[in-house]
């Protein structure tokens, strides 16, 4: 099947020989002609992995797709705000002496 988007990444640094990925799929629809295909995001972290499916079969079904990845962008984004935020916090914290580095 012709793929009118497809995109591997890889999430984390190759320094760390983690395998984690995402995987976004999206079949070609062949100018609206073609309604079953396969548009799915698969997320992997090491040994898990799970896949998103994005149904376009029928009206009620692609109105659906969009609100969950509407849905999918919305808490991600409050996520990467919120993880921002801990991680400023985390760094301009006072380090308490049990969390300092002994030098020897």
């Amino acid at each position: 099947m012709t793929k009118a988007f497809l995109r591997r990444e890889f999430l984390n640094p190759e320094r760390t020989g983690q395998t984690s990925y995402i995987l976004a799929e999206i079949d070609s629809s062949f100018n609206g002609k073609v309604i079953h295909g396969t548009n799915v995001i698969v997320i992997a972290d090491c040994k898990r992995s799970i896949q998103l499916e994005f149904f376009l079969g029928g009206p009620q079904a692609r109105v659906d797709s969009m609100d969950k990845i509407d849905l999918l962008l919305n808490v991600l984004g409050q996520f990467r705000e919120t993880l921002k935020t801990q991680i400023q916090l985390i760094e301009s914290a006072p380090i308490p002496d049990s969390r300092r580095k002994r030098s020897t």
